[in-house]
């Protein structure tokens, strides 16, 4: 297949700079069988995508349920002509063919592409792929070499490996929702189970790809929500491991290092701080609040002083952010020393943020339904074969019939003969 370009025929990288003088990706020439569906899968297949792989998207003849999503954090996902926000967000860069399955001929498609592909990814229940004939053994048989990724919820082993997960399953088992959170016992939904996972699962078909290079061989790569929700969370699991203690939930009123924290501004916007040195940002942090009798004072004048005093210190810093607004703020921070802080910021504060215009994590796009429109990059940046948007996210099955004439070798009367039986679109 030929893959388009994008509009005026220029690849757009990361910056949006022209990027013909380095025309392909990292993973240029490589193809990948994405049949996965929501998010999980399809984030991983698309950061293979936008690093040049021709990734194919396979989905059932009722398309994958992301394309019907409804809401996200109260936003629909629904726009003009069933384009779907949700869908689009993390299936850039892909060819869409839709099969059945359940078909025996659907089965023979999906083998074939296989057979002509690098790597195979898939994010079903454990044992479904393999009753329909294209498990990791079954796809050897036709290509000894590919790389067969499997998204899980619990990972392909345990009492626990079939059930049924999704991204708030993962997040409540590997603890994540637990130590999230205000200092109450209300578990706190952080929202990063899939998005995470995903970003393993690219992780480790990369490996894969590397030790295939070196090693001459494929393999298959296991990954699910619950271990990488687990390893997202390593600092704090870790040292709760090793000091056999849990960590404490800690809301803004009550945070153990005070310089660590975020403070609300007299117009209502935050600051955040992220300073673990305490003892050498203290000073310039009174400067900056114009409380210089803090330096001397036993209370707050020490790490250990500030911890043992922390809701007082808390409460006073609060109440001195509340005097300025956040803009006055950044300007006495900025004046005071090489303190470590940064606004909270507002989603749709993003478009407008000069830091994250210059480094193209978000680049502007064609849309052929939308338009002109803004999308995130995946937020890699290589001098040579940069990343690239070159194509919005396929509408069900649109590249069907190219993928099977120019790929697999069907003609028009068997393209046919598959429309009538519905193994196709």
């Amino acid at each position: 297949m030929t893959i388009p370009q994008a509009p005026g025929g220029q690849t757009m990288t990361t910056n949006g700079a022209n990027a013909n003088h380095h025309p392909t990706g990292p993973l240029s020439g490589m193809r990948v069988i994405d049949w996965t569906m929501w998010q999980f899968g399809p984030v991983s297949t698309m950061m293979l995508a936008d690093l040049g792989a021709e990734v194919i998207k396979v989905e059932s003849l009722d398309g994958d349920h992301g394309r019907q999503f409804g809401r996200v954090g109260g936003v629909l996902s629904d726009l003009p002509e069933g384009v779907n926000a949700y869908f689009e967000g993390m299936n850039r860069n892909k060819y869409g063919i839709a099969l059945d399955l359940k078909n025996p001929k659907g089965r023979e498609i999906m083998r074939k592409l296989a057979s002509k592909s690098d790597v195979f990814v898939e994010n079903f229940r454990k044992g479904v792929a393999e009753r329909l004939g294209v498990g990791y053994d079954d796809l050897k048989e036709v290509n000894p070499t590919i790389i067969y990724g499997s998204a899980s919820g619990y990972g392909p082993e345990g009492p626990d490996s079939t059930k049924p997960a999704f991204a708030l399953t993962g997040e409540a088992r590997s603890g994540a929702m637990w130590w999230s959170g205000p200092d109450n016992n209300t578990p706190y939904a952080v929202g990063i189970a899939d998005q995470a996972a995903g970003i393993m699962l690219s992780y480790g078909i990369l490996g894969a790809i590397v030790a295939r290079e070196r090693y001459g061989h494929g393999q298959r790569v296991d990954v699910s929500h619950l271990g990488s929700m687990i390893w997202t969370r390593g600092m704090q699991n870790g040292i709760s491991l090793i000091q056999d203690a849990e960590f404490q939930r800690q809301d803004w009123r009550h945070a153990g290092n005070v310089l660590w924290n975020y403070y609300e501004c007299a117009d209502g916007e935050w600051i955040a701080f992220s300073m673990s040195q305490g003892d050498r940002y203290w000073p310039a942090m009174c400067r900056a609040m114009d409380k210089l009798e803090w330096m001397e004072d036993e209370r707050f004048n020490s790490l250990e002083a500030r911890y043992e005093n922390r809701d007082l210190v808390i409460e006073s810093m609060a109440e001195v952010f509340k005097t300025r607004p956040r803009a006055e703020w950044e300007v006495r921070l900025a004046d005071a020393g090489d303190l470590i802080y940064e606004k909270v910021q507002r989603t749709l504060e993003l478009r407008d943020d000069p830091q994250v215009k210059r480094n193209g994590y978000m680049i502007d796009f064609d849309h052929p339904v939308l338009g002109d429109s803004e999308w995130l990059q995946t937020p890699v940046s290589y001098s040579k074969n940069p990343v690239t948007t070159r194509k919005m996210a396929p509408a069900h099955g649109e590249d069907t019939e190219t993928i099977l004439i120019d790929m697999l070798g069907y003609d028009w009367e068997d393209i046919a003969e598959l429309q009538e039986e519905r193994v196709i679109l």
